[in-house]
This record gives structure tokens, C-alpha cells and sequence, in this order.
């Protein structure tokens, strides 16, 4: 049904309603333009879908890295998700994993937030100043940044000097915990930049008319920066979460994910399997297991962040 601008007010009734089902850009598509998609979908499908189906296939098998079927291995089926299912380790990683990533989420974006608003109003130097070694942790490695928390929280480190705890190894007591503050101080510093760059954008305007309104400080951030943050806040909880979930090298440095299990997520349960016990089919899995993850996160951030019709 074709229906010019014209004669859009004489149209009634079911006329009507089949012209708003219709979709308005359809000729404006040209099939010519997926040859343009070409190499992004060549470098989708070699760089991950090769890979990941590759590392799925593994996941099934009895690959080791040594003995006699690191040469002869082959398809086993559900074997090694069966033992999946019963290994307690590999739950109690799980749960471990989860308060890594929950607590990195919230340290990071309230810090993060907290250091952006208090740099809008701080003085040009100090602004400077603060941002500048902020940044620097989020640049710094992430051995160095394993090798500065660790020398700061065992015996005898600057944490124990500073609160008069001399023979306090904090990695011991509060492993999860210290590795988590120790995450979130690394990311915090990308969090602030992020931050920053959306309450610049939230319009004066708007705050100024509440401050005339009487509106309290916890209202205006409730009603007015909250929502206009939003989309920021979701890319940042999905990066974060992401980063956090693949923060191999911090936590290896750091506790090796000891002492016992407390400290061992997914990356390190992964590794130890293919590297240590030679159980390289047992570490795809569960590394497959993690993709599975960073999959749902995805899907959270898409449907999350789609604006809704």
C-alpha cells in the first residue's frame, strides 16, 4: 500500500492501520551494502567463531598436555561435563568469581563517580593532580599493579605500617577482599574519565531549575543525573564486569588464587586444569564455561541499554 503526504489525513480506519505496520525505509535498504560487511564478517568468523568452536570441540575431548593422550585423544561426549557438574571446586570458583565481579562493579563505579563529581568542583591543580595518578593505575600493568598491592598487604607492607598491624598479612585474612579493592583501584581511574565525560554533558540548566524548585542534593541526582548517567553506568558495569572476569595476571600475582580456594576465580581454575594438571580438554571447558558468561553479560547490556519503543 503506497499512500502519498498528501493524502495521509484522508486515510482511515484499516488503511490506517496497515500504513503504520508498514516500514517506511524498506526501499531505502541496498543489498549492495552487505558486500561492504564482508571483511568484518570474515574477521568475525576466523578470529572468534573458528576458535570458539574449536575450543567448544576441545571441551569434549580427553586432551592433556602430556601421557599418552596429549598424542592419541578423541571425542569423549558429555564425560567431561559430567564431572563438571560434580566438581565442587569449580563451584565454590564460581561463587568466588561472582563476589569478584559484584564487588569490583559497585567499588568501581562508585569510586569512579565519586572522583568524577569531585574533580568538577576541585581547583585546576587538583584536578590535575588526583586525576593524573588515578589514570596512572589504570595504565599500569597488571603485574605491577600485583606486585604494588602485594608488597602493600603482606607482613610488614605499608597497609599493616599504616594501621599499626606490622604483623598482619592482609592476603591471608581478607584475600577476596583485598584482591577486590585491588581491582577495583586498578579500573577505577577508566571508570572517572568515563564519568566525568557524561556529567559534563548533564545540562546545567536542568540543576539550576531544580535548585530553584527547592529540590535536595539527593533528589537531583535521583531525578535528574541518574537517568541522563544511565547509558554510561551500564557500559561501565559491562566493561567492568568483562575486565574483571578476564583479570588473570592480577590475582595470579598476587595469591595464585590461595590461600586454599579463596581467591580462585574462573581464569586461574581454568589454568591450574590445563597447565598444571595437564588437563588441557577440562581447562577449554572451562573456559568455554566463562565465554557462556561474558555471553549473558552481552545479552544484559543489549537488552538493558535498547532504548524501548
Amino acid at each position: 500500500m503506497t499512500v502519498s503526504t498528501t493524502d495521509l489525513d484522508t486515510v482511515t480506519g484499516p488503511d490506517l492501520a496497515q500504513l503504520w505496520r508498514t516500514r517506511h525505509d524498506r526501499e531505502r535498504f541496498q543489498w549492495s551494502s552487505l558486500a561492504l560487511m564482508t571483511p568484518a564478517f570474515g574477521l568475525l568468523i576466523v578470529l572468534f567463531l573458528i576458535p570458539m568452536g574449536y575450543a567448544v570441540y576441545l571441551g569434549l575431548t580427553n586432551l592433556t598436555l602430556v601421557g599418552p593422550d596429549s598424542v592419541k585423544w578423541g571425542f569423549t561426549g558429555l564425560q567431561n561435563l559430567s564431572r563438571l557438574r560434580q566438581d565442587t571446586t569449580f563451584w565454590s570458583s564460581l561463587w568466588v568469581t561472582a563476589g569478584f565481579i559484584g564487588g569490583s562493579i559497585v567499588g568501581v563505579v562508585v569510586a569512579g563517580y565519586w572522583l568524577a563529581a569531585l574533580s568538577m568542583r576541585a581547583r585546576p591543580w587538583m584536578r590535575i593532580f588526583v586525576g593524573g595518578i588515578v589514570v596512572v593505575s589504570w595504565m599500569m600493568p597488571a603485574v605491577t599493579a600485583g606486585m604494588t598491592w602485594y608488597a602493600t598487604t603482606t607482613q610488614g607492607g605499608a597497609l599493616g605500617t599504616l594501621t599499626g598491624l606490622h604483623n598482619t598479612n592482609f592476603l591471608d585474612t581478607w584475600p577476596l577482599i583485598i584482591v577486590t579493592v585491588a581491582n577495583v583501584w586498578s579500573m577505577t581511574g577508566f571508570c572517572m574519565l568515563v564519568m566525568g565525560a557524561a556529567l559534563r554533558n548533564v545540562p546545567s540548566e536542568a540543576i539550576e531549575a531544580a535548585v530553584v524548585e527547592n529540590a535536595t542534593a539527593w533528589q537531583r541526582f535521583r531525578m535528574i543525573v541518574l537517568p541522563l548517567l544511565r547509558p554510561t553506568i551500564i557500559a561501565v558495569v559491562l566493561l567492568t564486569a568483562l575486565l574483571s572476569l578476564a583479570n588473570f595476571g592480577l590475582i595470579y600475582i598476587m595469591t595464585q588464587g590461595g590461600p586454599g580456594n579463596s581467591t580462585n576465580i574462573l581464569p586461574l581454575y581454568s589454568y591450574q586444569q590445563a597447565f598444571s594438571f595437564n588437563n588441557l580438554a577440562y581447562g577449554a571447558l572451562i573456559g568455554n564455561v566463562m565465554v557462556l558468561i561474558a555471553t549473558i553479560f552481552g545479552v544484559f547490556y543489549v537488552r538493558v541499554a535498547t532504548p524501548k519503543s
